[in-house]
This record gives structure tokens, C-alpha cells and sequence, in this order.
């Protein structure tokens, strides 16, 4: 019986807990970021592996203690109504306890492996996330989309910082792609899951102001998008590889985004599913230019 337990249950759920599609779709915007800064090859692979182990543990803990706090509104969305914490399958002593050995670990990789701007970005990502996204601005700001999309820039530039050790123009430039990204990314979903965000009463853009409004502001992101990523190939030194792909998937990307305003209601929620498929689609492109050789 004990067997049976720890194989069955407790490992599936303590991995589950961790959000790991977030986890997985950071760690390759790590070593974009990282890769980037190297100037297209990996001269220390330890400090590769540190750096992604140790935002992945502070990521993975403030996924764990969103979850905690968000077990109440996870209950009442289709998509989230079956989480460990919502199930009660782990004890809510053990999640926090879990969170908080998770990212204590991560930031003492960081501290011990990398340098001060690498510990201070996480700080700042872990922060907003799970302080000022989490506890306050989720449930009460139609703002919170915009706030998250700033702690979700973070993994490129921690990359960055880990080899360079500063803030420079090109990660900055990093920074604001992956704001510029994630936001009409979020709006995707909060649109192809709007019933599930408006039973939760959660404010996010289209339950607070409306689907019309909504589509304007991916519209309006997508655009800075595009001038964010192709910007980068003059800061950041990419080759005209990296650019005309950027330039054709994003104009691509925009032109899918004014195809929704001009579909009819019936359709808003397949249109918003693609809408998010293509935004992972992009992501990936980009992160696999940079690793694959967009440095010149």
C-alpha cells in the first residue's frame, strides 16, 4: 500500500503542482537568453546549468504558491477545477512547505553560481509574481495581465545577466519582447477560456471591458512586438536570418489578429485558440533563431 502511494500519487502530484508547461516553455527562453549573450556558443556549460536549474526551482516554487493561493478560484474554472490543491491531494502544509524549499534552493544556486544582477532580476520576477501578481492585483486589477507579463520576461534577461552580470540595452530589449509577446499571449487565453475567467469573477481584459477592446490591445501589443524583436538584430547583433523570419511570423501573427475583427461570435473561441497556438509558434521560432545561430 505504501508503494502504491508514493508511485502513484505523490510524485504525480508534487510534479503536477509545479505547473511544468510554464516551467518547460521558460527554461528555452533561459538559454535563448543565455546563447545570446555568449555570442551564439555555450562557453560554460556549469553556469548554463545552474542558471537554468536555479530559475527553474524560484519559477517552480512561485508556481506552488500561486497554486496554494488560488485553490479557491481554481475550483470554480473547468480548466484548473482538477489541481492538486483543489483536489486536496497534497496538504496545504506541505505545498507551502514545497514552495518554500523549492525557491530557496533555486536562489541559492543563483547566489552561489551566478552574480548579484542574476540573484536581483529573479528577485524582482519572483516578486511580482507571486506578491504583487498572486496576492493582490489577480483577483481585484484588470491591470494583473500586464503586471504577470513583467515577471514572465524575466527568464531571457536572467539568461542574459548570468553571462554578461549587467542590465545592458540588449537586455532590455529581451525584456520588452517578452512583455510585448506575453500579453496578447494572455489575451488569447483569457478569450478562449472567458467563461471560465467570468464564473471565477477574475477581471482580466475581456470580462472587465470587453471582447472588442481586448482584440485592440493584442492588436496594438503585437505590433510593439514585432518592432521589439526586430530592434534586437541592430542591438543585439543578429544576422538577417533572424530578422526577416521575425519580420514575416510577426507580420503573420498581426494580420491573424485583425482577422478577429471581423469573425463572427460564434467563432471567437476557436479563433482565440489559434491565436494561442500561433503565439507559441512564435515564441519557439524566436528562442530556437537565437540558439540555433541568429548571432552574426
Amino acid at each position: 500500500m505504501r508503494a502504491i502511494f508514493l508511485n502513484n500519487i505523490v510524485p504525480r502530484d508534487y510534479y503536477t503542482i509545479l505547473k511544468p508547461g510554464i516551467l518547460y516553455g521558460n527554461v528555452i527562453t533561459i538559454i535563448a537568453g543565455f546563447i545570446l549573450a555568449s555570442n551564439g556558443r555555450v562557453l560554460d556549460w556549469r553556469l548554463l546549468l545552474v542558471t537554468v536549474l536555479g530559475l527553474s526551482f524560484v519559477m517552480a516554487g512561485g508556481c506552488v504558491f500561486n497554486n496554494y493561493h488560488d485553490r479557491d478560484i481554481d475550483a470554480l474554472m473547468e480548466r484548473t477545477k482538477s489541481r492538486v490543491l483543489v483536489r486536496k491531494a497534497i496538504s496545504i502544509r506541505s505545498a507551502i512547505m514545497y514552495g518554500a524549499v523549492l525557491s530557496l534552493l533555486g536562489f541559492t544556486l543563483l547566489a552561489f553560481y551566478t552574480n548579484k544582477v542574476t540573484v536581483m532580476v529573479a528577485l524582482f520576477g519572483f516578486f511580482v509574481y507571486a506578491v504583487l501578481y498572486t496576492l493582490w492585483l489577480k483577483r481585484t486589477s484588470v491591470h494583473s495581465t500586464f503586471v504577470g507579463a513583467l515577471s514572465g520576461a524575466v527568464p531571457p534577461v536572467i539568461g542574459y545577466v548570468a553571462v554578461r552580470g549587467e542590465i545592458d540595452l540588449v537586455a532590455t530589449v529581451l525584456f520588452l519582447i517578452l512583455v510585448t509577446w506575453q500579453i496578447p499571449h494572455a489575451f488569447a487565453i483569457a478569450l478562449y477560456r472567458l467563461s471560465d475567467y467570468t464564473a471565477a469573477r477574475i477581471p482580466v481584459l475581456p470580462v472587465a471591458r470587453g471582447i472588442k477592446k481586448t482584440k485592440i490591445q493584442m492588436f496594438l501589443y503585437i505590433v510593439f512586438f514585432i518592432i521589439a524583436t526586430l530592434s534586437l538584430s541592430v542591438f543585439g547583433r543578429l544576422s538577417y536570418m533572424y530578422f526577416y523570419t521575425m519580420m514575416i511570423l510577426g507580420i503573420l501573427w498581426l494580420m491573424f489578429s485583425c482577422k478577429g475583427f471581423f469573425i463572427k461570435e460564434i467563432d471567437e473561441r476557436r479563433w482565440a485558440r489559434k491565436m494561442f497556438f500561433l503565439s507559441l509558434i512564435i515564441l519557439m521560432a524566436w528562442c530556437l533563431l537565437l540558439i540555433g545561430g541568429g548571432v552574426s
